[in-house]
């Protein structure tokens, strides 16, 4: 036997063993996805199986508490409108377990990313913040350690307001409970850890079931996206707009849908997204490489509002 037949029969093996090893993992991938959207969509008011496994959705290499894979998707920009750096756009849903349509609108809106209008941006995509409160028998707001993933982020004087603000504002309201420190919790800690990394320049985190829209940051406030009006509700300590869009300058906009349970019509979840889309274009600007300052004083903890408690 010659040499070349000797070394092509023996390397053909290995060739093949390396060939499958991309195939073998995206299929492990993909039985993993049906497993996550087996337990997820049945939660999920007008998500499919199908639906939840085109979202590509990969793990973060995180968990929540109870093991819970906390899932992703990084979208780069497809279409640039200039030679400057897109804007990256932060979007996240379901910081609270029981405002599912908060999260199931997060992913109808990931079916629309590969219009125009969405791929001039960058995207980081987190749909479902806190699982552990989603998957619980009753759906719950706060995650398996009983805290309030939007009262746990590191706003100036946590360790005095928060606590305060929760025992004498809410009366020790166990859905609203601030947790023992800021960033105590793994996916508190997930969400400022993607902040850190992707560096947004806007931050479109959805809630419900108010009705309207709430805006942080310096740039001007969008006034309207669908049938959601502007009405600011102040800031809250430990809480994501006060902590990005006052404490470290990133623009976050509140989207409240008007029911925890059931989503808006397919025509408006159109009208929401295109209108967030252009305000987007129109007033958000670039911080790449930018130092982020803190633009606003923040009221002291005896000034913050009580009105919608959300």
């Amino acid at each position: 036997m010659s040499f070349l037949k000797f070394a092509s029969r023996s390397l053909f093996p290995l060739c093949a063993l390396f060939a499958g090893l991309p195939t073998q993992a995206g299929n492990a991938t993909v039985m993993q996805a049906a497993q996550w959207c087996a337990k997820l969509t049945p939660r999920l008011p007008g998500i499919s199986n199908s639906i939840c496994q085109d979202s590509k959705l990969m793990p973060a290499g995180v968990s929540s508490l109870r093991g819970f894979p906390l899932l992703a998707r990084q979208i780069p920009v497809a279409r640039p409108v200039s030679s400057k750096p897109p804007l990256r756009v932060l979007l996240m849903g379901g910081i609270h377990g029981d405002e599912l349509t908060s999260s199931s609108i997060v992913f109808r809106w990931m079916q629309r990313m590969n219009t125009p209008e969405a791929q001039q941006f960058e995207w980081s995509v987190m749909p479902i913040v806190n699982p552990d409160g989603l998957l619980a028998p009753k759906p719950k707001r706060v995650n398996a350690n009983g805290v309030d993933l939007n009262r746990n982020f590191p706003t100036p004087d946590w360790e005095k307001d928060a606590p305060k603000y929760w025992k004498q504002r809410t009366r020790s309201d166990p859905r609203r409970f601030p947790g023992h420190a800021p960033l105590s919790e793994p996916e508190s800690r997930w969400v400022n850890d993607e902040m850190v990394r992707f560096r947004p320049d806007v931050i479109i985190s959805v809630h419900a079931p108010y009705g309207l829209l709430d805006f942080d940051g310096s740039v001007p406030a969008p006034h309207k996206f669908g049938r959601l009006v502007l009405n600011q509700v102040g800031v809250y300590p430990g809480s994501l707009g006060n902590y990005s869009g006052l404490h470290k300058n990133v623009p976050v906009i509140t989207i409240e849908l008007p029911n925890a349970q059931k989503m808006p019509t397919d025509a408006e979840v159109q009208r929401i997204w295109t209108d967030m889309l252009q305000w987007i274009n129109g007033h958000v600007v670039s911080q790449s490489g930018a130092a982020r300052t803190r633009s606003a004083a923040l009221p002291a903890s005896d000034e913050m509002p009580q009105r919608l408690q959300r």
